[in-house]
């Protein structure tokens, strides 16, 4: 099973699931959401797979950063224009697609 995490390099969430992984021995692959990742790629696909209400981290700072106007931007506008509003860690292991570092999650994938 192929695994992409998509983070952040400074993410809390993010490091503790690749410290796991790795202690659990599951290789994977890291990619930047902010500096590798085209989002305007892969956002679509993560909307029509989890939904907007799992996608966007409306505990962020980025999130409360926003205005009332630009919290009703599309969900595809909005995470394209500011990838930290991306829940964290996003992880595909071909068919599926886990978000956050749930403890669902980890079961699926430890």
């Amino acid at each position: 099973m192929a695994l992409t995490l998509y983070g952040l390099k400074n993410c809390d969430t993010c490091k503790k699931a690749m410290k796991a992984l790795d202690a659990a021995g599951k290789a994977y692959a890291f990619v930047d959401i902010r500096a590798e990742a085209n989002l305007e790629d892969l956002v679509p696909n993560w909307l029509e797979r989890a939904g907007a209400d799992l996608l966007i981290n409306r505990r962020s700072t980025t999130w409360r950063n926003l205005s009332d106007a630009e919290r009703e931007t599309a969900p595809l506008t909005l995470l394209v224009a500011n990838p930290t509003l991306v829940k964290r860690p996003v992880i595909e292991t071909g068919s599926d697609l886990h978000i956050g570092w749930t403890k669902d999650v980890q079961a699926a994938l430890l």
